[in-house]
């Protein structure tokens, strides 16, 4: 086979503990799915759960125990970080129902969501797509994926994000609206989720501007830490 262009390299993030790589097939990501965030961006209640998208090349894959860099992207000047747990299909599938969700996991990791709030708030008040605020490039931070076996209770897990130290966000997985299982069942009624999906179920409360020169560092508890520069 010929191609017209070089055809563009396999998106992967680290599998950790080993030298294998989790090739990223498409990031799914839910909108407001933590009680305390909705309310900090006007909402409240348990709406029914919304989704949207990052390319595969969103992705800063972060090797464990390192820092990367990521770039202050263009035309913003409000970019915000969402901490959020990752989970990383193994098996696909349609229709999956939430009982047999857990079947379909490979391993979960930590990710950052990161936003450009002023060009996303914009395309909100014209009532158009705001695909411009969350779907640049590098805007999809991730650590090491952690095997499900080896993940622990991440349902309960604490999920925390600081910036220069300080605390930023700190909550527990478990104040998700939608639980990992839900959000599965709910997603893989609309698409047919495939192996090497990643799938941010969301944010709790404390996002925040950052500027050049921030270091960023995520966690959830047993699951490796994430941890960013912005440049």
């Amino acid at each position: 086979m010929r191609f017209v262009v070089t055809p563009p390299a396999i998106v992967s993030v680290p599998v950790a503990g080993t030298d294998e790589r989790f090739p990223v097939h498409r990031i799914y990501c839910v909108g407001r799915n933590y009680a305390e965030h909705a309310k900090e961006m006007g909402f409240t209640g348990r709406e029914a759960p919304f989704f949207f998208m990052k390319p595969a090349d969103a992705v800063v894959a972060v090797e464990a125990g390192t820092q990367a860099s990521m770039p202050y992207p263009s035309l913003t000047h409000d970019l915000h970080h969402e901490i959020e747990l990752v989970v990383a299909i193994g098996t696909g599938g349609k229709n999956i129902k939430a009982a047999d969700a857990h079947k379909h996991i490979f391993g979960y990791a930590v990710g950052l969501d990161m936003t450009r709030r002023d060009l996303q708030g914009e395309m909100k008040k014209q009532g158009r797509p705001w695909c411009i605020g969350k779907a640049f490039e590098h805007s999809a931070p991730i650590g090491p994926i952690t095997p499900a076996a080896q993940a622990g209770p991440v349902e309960q897990a604490e999920i925390y994000l600081q910036v220069g130290g300080q605390d930023r966000q700190r909550s527990h997985v478990s104040q998700l609206i939608w639980t990992i299982a839900e959000t599965i069942e709910h997603l893989s009624a609309a698409w047919d989720l495939q192996a090497g999906d990643l799938i941010y179920t969301g944010t709790p409360e404390g996002v925040a501007a950052v500027v050049p020169g921030d270091v960023l560092t995520g966690g959830v508890a047993g699951l490796e830490t994430l941890s960013i520069k912005i440049s």
